[in-house]
This record gives C-alpha cells, sequence and structure tokens, in this order.
C-alpha cells in the first residue's frame, strides 16, 4: 500500500483536522481576510503563459499577469494589510465546509462550498489550454464558473486587485457586461453575462443558475461569456485528459505521478522554452527566517532535471523547447560564462531587491523580487545543458533530432566546462559568502565532456568523439582521487574536503561511479547518518551565509530515496517515499521544503524541483507493469 493525499480533503468549521499539520478553517469572513491563515494548502491553475494559485474557500491568492514573472494582480499570499484583500474570492454566506479537487488528470481545479442549510456551490478554476487550427492555444485568461448544486446558496464575489511590486492599486470602471481593473501601464478585465453591479458593489446574490467569469485582456470578447466559458473549458478538459493519456507512468502511484507532470508542465513558459523553479517569490524556507527567495525564473540545473523527469514519462516536447531556449541563451552571452539563473524571456536581467511594504508571507519579511544568484558563478549549469539536449540525439522518436549544428553549440559549452571544472564556485547550493572547489561541479562538468564524446560518437565525428573522450578521462580521474576523503571513508562536498552534502548522492545519477562501488555506497551511508532527520534528508547541516538550515530540502529526500534504491534498500527507500508522499498538500503538490518534526510545507510553491524528485523516485520503486499485473491475477 501507498500513502496518499486526502484527494476530497473536506474542512469543517466544527471538526479539528485529524491530520499531523493543522489546517486553516476555510471559513471565510464577510468583507475581509480574517478567518483565513495564509497556507500553502493550494491549488495551482495555468496554461505555460499564466497561472494563479487558489486556497481551499475558492480565494484566488496569487496571480502574476499577463504573464508568471509580472508584477501580481493578487497578492494575498505575500501580503495582507486590513482594508484590501489582494486576492479574488468567492464568499458562500453561512459557510461551514469546503471540498477541492483536481478534475482527473487535468488542470482544472474544483472547490464545492456548502453552507449551513445544505445550500452548495461548485467553483471551477482553470486557465484555456487547447489545440486549434493546428495551433496551440494558451492565452493569458483565467475561467471562474460559478455552479449551484443545490439549496439556495448566497453568495459574495470581491475581486480586490493590487500590483504587489509596484505597490498601487487598481481603479475599476464598470462597463454593460464588464468591470475593468486598471493601473499605470496594465489594465484587465473580468466579463461575465450576469449582473455586473453584483460584482462592482460586491453585493450579496443568490446563485441561481450558472454564472461564468472571464478574466483576461481588456478588450471586448467576440462571443458569449457563456458560450466562450463552455467552449474553453470543454477543449481544456480535452486536451488534458489528451496529454494524461500519453504518459509512460509506472504501476504504482500512477495518480501522484500523473499529478505531479502536470504541474511540471505549468511550471514551463512555453513561449521561449524557459522552465520555472516555482510560480511564487519569498515563501520562506523556514519560519522566521530571511531565506526568501524569487522563484519565478529559470534555473538551468532546475530546468535540466524537469526535462529529465517528464522525459522518463515520454512527453518529450518540453525537452525540444528548453534545447530552444538554451540554445538564444548561449547566443546571447556569446560565449561568455553562462548564468546559473535566467528571465524566462533571456536578456532580462534579473536585479534582487526587497520590498519593505509588503507584509510577506506569514509575517515574514523581506519580499523579494529579481534574483541575485544570476550574477553568481555555478560551473555545474554546464553539465546540466549539455545532459538536458543529449537525449534529443539518440531519440528515434522526435521529428527532429540533434544534429551537427546544435553539436557544434554544445561543444562551446563543453569547452568552458572542461576549462572550468576545477574552479571555486558557489555550488549548486547558491551560497552567497562562501565559494569552494565543489565536487558534484567538477563531477557535472566531467559529464558534459562526457556526453559530447558520445554525441560525437553517435554522429560518427570520430575525431571529436576521441577529443571529448580525452578531455573527460583527467576530470573524471582527479574528481574520484580528490573527493574521496580516505579518512572519512567517503565522498566529500568539496575537493580534498571533509564535509557532507546531498549533491554526493547524485554522482552515481550522471554516472561518475557505479551503484555497487564501494565508496557510493558507504558515501550513500553517511550522507544519510550526518543529514538525515526523521524521514527528511537536509541539504547539509553546516551554517551558511544565512544561520543554520532549519528544514529539510524536499528533492533531496528523493535523491536519498534513489541512492537507496541504487544501492539496493529498496525497503528502507519505500518507507521514506511514502512518509514524503504524505506531506503533499490536499491536491498532491510540494513546496521546496518540509519541517521534519510536523510535516508541513515551506518555501516556494509549488516547486517543480520537488515534483521531479516525485516522479524520479515513483519510477525507480514502483513494481513493474507485469510483475504487478500477474500477482493482481494470482
Amino acid at each position: 500500500m501507498h500513502i496518499q493525499p486526502n484527494k476530497a480533503a473536506t474542512t469543517k468549521v466544527s471538526e479539528d483536522e485529524p491530520a499531523k499539520v493543522r489546517e486553516p478553517s476555510a471559513v471565510p469572513a464577510v468583507g475581509g481576510h480574517q478567518g483565513h491563515e495564509q497556507s500553502l494548502n493550494l491549488g495551482t491553475v495555468g496554461n505555460c503563459t499564466i497561472a494563479a494559485l487558489i486556497d481551499r474557500s475558492a480565494r484566488m491568492v496569487w496571480c502574476c499577469y499577463p504573464r508568471v514573472d509580472s508584477d501580481t494582480i493578487f497578492d494575498d499570499l505575500i501580503n495582507r494589510s486590513d482594508g484590501r484583500d489582494g486576492s479574488f474570492a468567492v464568499e458562500l454566506q453561512h459557510q461551514v465546509q469546503c471540498k477541492q479537487t483536481y478534475r482527473r488528470n487535468t488542470a482544472i481545479l474544483s472547490t464545492r462550498l456548502t453552507d449551513r442549510n445544505g445550500g452548495e456551490v461548485e467553483i471551477i478554476d482553470f486557465a484555456p489550454r487547447f489545440k486549434a487550427n493546428e495551433r496551440l492555444v494558451r492565452p493569458p485568461v483565467l475561467v471562474r464558473r460559478l455552479v449551484p448544486l443545490s439549496g439556495s446558496p448566497r453568495i459574495t464575489l470581491r475581486v480586490r486587485p493590487h500590483a504587489a511590486f509596484a505597490n498601487e492599486s487598481f481603479a475599476s470602471t464598470v462597463g454593460s457586461n464588464h468591470v475593468s481593473y486598471h493601473r499605470n501601464g496594465l489594465s484587465f478585465r473580468i466579463t461575465s453575462e450576469s449582473s455586473v453591479s453584483y460584482l462592482a458593489e460586491e453585493i450579496p446574490f443568490v446563485l441561481t443558475e450558472p454564472v461564468d467569469l472571464i478574466l483576461g485582456a481588456d478588450h471586448y470578447l467576440s462571443e458569449s461569456v457563456e458560450e466562450q466559458a463552455r467552449e474553453f473549458l470543454e477543449k481544456t478538459e480535452e486536451y488534458w485528459l489528451d496529454w494524461s493519456r500519453y504518459l509512460s507512468i509506472p504501476f504504482e502511484w500512477q495518480d501522484v505521478v500523473i499529478r505531479a507532470a502536470i504541474t511540471l508542465k505549468l511550471c514551463s513558459f512555453e513561449e521561449t522554452g524557459a522552465i520555472i523553479a516555482a510560480l511564487t517569490t519569498s515563501i520562506p524556507e523556514a519560519p522566521d527566517t530571511v531565506r526568501n527567495w524569487d522563484y519565478r525564473y529559470c534555473w538551468l540545473r532546475d530546468a535540466y532535471f524537469v526535462v529529465n523527469a517528464l522525459n522518463q514519462l515520454g512527453t518529450t516536447k518540453t525537452m525540444e523547447e528548453f534545447i530552444a531556449f538554451i540554445t538564444n541563451v548561449a547566443a546571447l552571452e556569446n560565449d561568455r560564462q553562462l548564468s546559473p539563473v535566467y528571465g524566462i524571456v533571456p536578456g532580462h536581467r534579473l536585479i534582487e531587491r526587497e520590498l519593505p511594504h509588503l507584509t510577506g508571507y506569514r509575517g515574514t519579511k523581506p519580499v523579494r523580487i529579481g534574483n541575485g544568484a544570476d550574477r553568481q558563478v555555478q560551473n555545474d549549469v554546464y553539465g546540466s545543458a549539455v545532459l538536458a539536449a543529449t537525449q534529443m540525439f539518440f531519440d528515434e522518436r522526435l521529428p527532429k533530432q540533434g544534429d551537427q549544428a546544435l553539436f557544434r553549440r554544445l561543444e562551446r559549452l563543453g569547452e568552458v566546462a572542461a576549462n572550468v571544472a576545477f574552479n571555486a564556485d558557489a555550488s549548486l547550493w547558491e551560497l552567497r559568502g562562501s565559494s569552494g572547489v565543489n565536487t558534484y561541479t567538477s563531477a557535472m562538468c566531467w559529464a558534459a565532456c562526457d556526453r559530447l564524446s558520445a554525441i560525437a560518437s553517435q554522429l560518427g565525428l570520430h575525431d571529436r568523439t576521441e577529443y571529448w573522450s580525452a578531455k573527460a578521462k583527467p576530470i573524471r580521474e582527479r574528481v574520484l582521487h580528490e573527493g574521496w576523503n580516505s579518512k572519512t571513508g567517503t565522498f566529500v562536498a568539496t575537493l580534498k574536503g571533509n564535509g557532507l552534502d546531498a549533491s554526493l548522492l547524485l554522482l552515481h545519477e550522471i554516472g561518475l561511479v557505479s551503484a555497487d562501488d564501494k565508496r557510493f555506497i558507504a558515501t550513500v551511508e553517511s550522507v544519510g547518518a550526518a543529514l538525515k532527520r526523521g524521514h527528511h534528508l537536509m541539504r547539509y547541516t553546516k551554517p551558511d551565509d544565512f544561520g543554520w538550515p532549519k528544514t529539510a530540502f524536499t528533492v533531496c529526500t528523493f535523491w536519498y530515496v534513489d541512492a537507496l534504491v541504487a544501492i539496493g534498500r529498496r525497503d528502507e527507500a519505500r518507507t521514506i517515499f511514502e512518509a514524503v508522499l504524505a506531506c503533499r498538500n490536499h491536491v498532491g503538490l510540494l513546496s521546496e521544503d518540509v519541517d521534519p518534526d510536523t510535516g508541513e510545507l515551506w518555501g516556494n510553491f509549488p516547486q517543480s524541483y520537488s515534483m521531479v524528485g516525485l516522479i524520479n523516485s515513483a519510477m525507480k520503486l514502483s513494481k513493474p507493469w507485469n510483475t504487478a499485473l500477474l500477482r493482481i491475477r494470482d
């Protein structure tokens, strides 16, 4: 058996939550945000252009517009102040219960609110995504469909947008069937065929028939709201069901993996091929910490892991799009050093700044936008870029495989990797106050050269095969020599050092050592002894620029699970994996970090790294389809 989140999680006013982490009561207070505790019990909707986060009472508490790296229109998740919500709420009078789920195998979110008299309303949220005229349609549009299910539910619509970063409110203008919201340089409208006075003036009304609300650009809709919303819903559901249908999922944890895959897809920006680390900024890694970062950008390292996970599931389109992104990034840098992180449109600087006017998630400051990591040296990114592209040259399913032109572009990255393999850098942990010659960085630079040799062989370029093999060999030999500490009997985080970190668990994954290498087995055992807290793994346990880490880094726990599987400790790996699954929120999503004592989610949300780890571990742990089916038959 495996642990699943309560997919039909229901909240009642009169009952305490039975879960280890108590969730907010989700009882709305009319006219304000009182009664709503900020939490990561949120559903995500999106279409690879725009995304929004919606709490269990159907309040849209986070949305950047018109794309995922823009300023907000709803900012309640990181900003609370009296008199203004920064949210889009559907409030049911005398609400006593709520139930939130995704429609099966889609990115369509359903929230059902029930009042004390048995009145019930369903709020269906989604962003349109479908194919039309051989093109993919994904406009910056959100649709909310309100459907009365029973009784006489009396609701109030409260749309209170706020531009968090500019610290500007929106003025509103009422039209015949819409309300426009505008501030300096930006406007959007919500269109509906029901009374716009109820919307504009926040007047309660009894919902007797379905009401559709379309949030999008401030221009006239060419067809009726009802017809367009219905068409959007039908086509979007059809798209996601078809997309999910072709995933190569494991036998076990099928719904878990499908949800993770859809979430990863929502963390891509298809216009450029960028893959986003998370949809939010400044959700702290732990209570009362200044580890508050903006993750709405594309880390080359994270993107490689996402591409690798989706490739395992058989959805290779994201890889093809990301290679186009890397190509543009490399051209932009003109053969100079790659940055570890880029804006979703290459060429935009990620100047980091703090916004003191925002209250922060649960009052934790600072709130930051931009990310100073774009100026750091993190040399493992060259390996990430080459590894992300490698399958392009070997996968016969692809309509256009990697060719010599792509190989030549990758070679330029390989040359840099070979030159910087033993330079000090900030490591994959992005340390701001220290640097060292990191074992994982050196190993990834080796991987870049090693894969280029394999690609050259695939292309029949024998001279380049030998060239890159000659580049790779001495790097590997030095990493194995200086990355091994004979006194501690483990591989170590920095060459000639003695400390441990979770990145050492990946040495087998990238092919530097085999799983049955005694050195790797000893390292896995030592990392577990030093970094494991309960069923969760810390990335490291030494103090860094911001003190001692307090929460476990979720993807590191999945790396540990994978390493345990590789060395034959499957039962232990399964126990840890199921413990992490139990920490997902009510709709199956994970953030960056987990409190190892309480299981509460912390850090930016939803975190692509974490969903990647879930997919990879499930694929490794699951019983094979043929074996499992035979056991069921017997």
